[in-house]
């Protein structure tokens, strides 16, 4: 093994931690994930920092927390300013290159604001998050009444599709996300019946392939040190998945949903709400699951094929000796537990995400195979390929920890004591749905290895889980007035509030910098409160001391 020079950094979206068969899956076999596995360290509990695709993204990019960076949706700009891994990896000497998605929405008029143009280096890294952009897919392009959801979605990819001869004003609908029936009409994939279909590609034309393709292009013709950002779509919806793998799970593969009715009766109002939306109703339903899950597995499966394709060019190259390699999503599926879909709230089957690292180095030897169980959250991959390249991590604007004395055998722990998540619901329509201002739509979660606790802006009771007696978080003790349950409420408030009173805005000057400022003051003439000058060091007060000046009584009758 040679020491880590390059960073593969692998994320798959919407990819439940739990739906890979070294996290435990009974039916669904993903090998080359588990060859990583066994090579590296998996890590068991590791959380996102919001449970959507946007705002996840931002926190695992910038390193901080979304009350920091403030980009709290999808379509809400990160602002001109907040540092990313890549501007961190570049100071160390390290290129930092997009293959893929980001769902970075650029702050344009922050951008206008400084003239930075879009089209210059500067403006272009700004506008993509901190990536050099070898190719942005953000891979969705929906089309309604009003338009597009995204008019860049998919764009490289269409053309490519168009080139291979899909011929459509839509090729990533029509035929990667849809299937065919005999008379040649096209079976969307966002209706969820059409699940089962094959999608009509050839699989070697689909998403997850053709991004691996991309992947290995990049590292054919990369010179290093580089940090490559392979970020697939898949398994996230639409569920549909090209032949052979839409027929590889059926409805007997589908595992029962994680809930209960009294859980459903008795919701805390806020998460009632998130329960009633058409998602949540819909995944409800036996019929939706049968439908979509053996879909999601399919896509699942075929992600895992492509990991086995990328990983043994890796070897054949050389790669695999150099190379730290970086698996994970950026948040889960309900997939129907708890009465809901999608992934907007905080049980683990939304927040608890896959993160899996392979370090070439012969320091990481006696960490290969090993399961972390360290509370680990997204923010911590940044300090991680910056300590990885050989930089100082800047702890004043990145608020993770590096992981690299974990995988080193240097350490078994975070020294954290709790794992946070946030969610703005501010736009969507759940906020109308609860009457809820856009100051009230926000939601924080605190959580560790016993409690986790939801607080709810609006006035709402929290939710407390007692994670040991119940880990599939089915019993809601927030409103218990159970000395134990009221003690713990205290407890993660606590907790809470001290995450709140953190130091986070404060990035322009470094803990070392504030500690060299506290005796240079002194030194450059402040010497405030100094009744006599023998009261300081004489060399303090040396530029006020032994000094001749004219009376200016003689300085103004001379003017005269």
């Amino acid at each position: 093994m040679a020491k880590a020079r390059n960073i593969l950094f692998i994320m798959f979206d919407q990819l439940r931690w739990d739906y890979l068969s070294c996290y435990g899956h009974p039916h669904l076999k993903t090998p080359n994930i588990d060859r990583l596995a066994a090579r590296g360290v998996r890590f068991d509990r590791a959380f996102i920092q919001s449970p959507i695709c946007g705002s996840s993204r931002m926190s695992t990019y910038t390193g901080r927390y979304v009350h920091s960076h403030g980009a709290s949706w999808n379509g809400i700009p990160l602002k001109v300013g907040e540092m990313t891994m890549g501007d961190h990896l570049r100071k160390a000497g390290m290129g930092c290159w997009l293959v893929g998605k980001t769902h970075m929405r650029a702050d344009e008029e922050g951008m206008a604001r400084l003239g930075l143009e879009p089209d210059s280096l500067i403006g272009a890294r700004v506008a993509e998050c901190g990536f050099d952009v070898f190719e942005r897919d953000d891979g969705m392009l929906p089309e309604g009444p009003d338009g597009f959801y995204d008019p860049d979605g998919a764009k490289a990819y269409n053309s490519y599709l168009r080139e291979k001869g899909y011929e459509s004003d839509n090729p990533w609908h029509d035929f990667a996300n849809s299937g065919l029936d005999a008379a040649g009409n096209v079976l969307s994939g966002w209706f969820l019946k059409n699940a089962p279909e094959a999608a009509n590609i050839d699989g070697y034309d689909s998403e997850t392939p053709y991004m691996t393709r991309r992947g290995i292009e990049f590292i054919e013709q990369a010179e290093g040190p580089w940090c490559c950002h392979l970020s697939y779509i898949k398994p996230h919806w639409p569920y549909i998945v090209p032949e052979p793998y839409n027929t590889m799970y059926g409805p007997r593969h589908v595992l029962p949903p994680v809930r209960s009715e009294d859980e459903r009766d008795n919701a805390h109002p806020v998460l009632r709400a998130f329960m009633d939306t058409q998602i949540g109703k819909a995944f409800s339903t036996d019929r939706v699951r049968n439908a979509v899950i053996p879909a999601y597995m399919g896509l699942i499966k075929q992600a895992d094929d492509q990991m086995g394709v990328l990983f043994d060019f890796l070897e054949a190259s050389g790669r695999m000796q150099d190379t730290m390699i970086v698996l994970t999503s950026d948040h889960g599926d309900f997939l129907g537990d708890h009465w809901m879909g999608e992934k907007t709230f905080f049980h683990d089957a939304a927040i608890r995400v896959p993160l899996i690292i392979y370090d070439p180095s012969p320091e990481a030897d006696a960490t290969r195979g090993t399961v972390c169980d360290a509370l680990v959250e997204s923010i911590d991959l940044a300090p991680t390929f910056v300590e990885a390249a050989g930089g100082e991590v800047p702890g004043h604007i990145l608020e993770g920890r590096s992981l690299l004395p974990i995988l080193r055998g240097e350490a078994s722990d975070t020294g954290r004591d709790v794992v946070i998540c946030e969610y703005d619901y501010s736009a969507s329509p759940i906020a109308a749905k609860l009457n809820a201002s856009p100051r009230e739509a926000v939601m924080f979660m605190v959580a560790n290895r016993k409690w986790k606790l939801v607080h709810c802006e609006g006035g709402h009771r929290p939710i407390l889980f007692d994670l040991e007696n119940d880990p599939s978080e089915l019993v809601d003790l927030g409103a218990s007035e159970a000395p134990e349950h009221v003690a713990a409420v205290e407890e993660m408030y606590d907790h809470l509030f001290r995450w709140t009173r953190r130091v986070s805005q404060r990035t322009t000057r470094s803990e070392a910098q504030l500690l060299e400022m506290r005796s240079k003051s002194g030194r450059r003439g402040v010497v405030l409160g100094v009744y006599d000058e023998t009261d300081v060091p004489l060399e303090l007060t040396v530029k006020y001391r032994d000094r001749k000046a004219r009376p200016w009584r003689e300085i103004i009758s001379g003017a005269e």
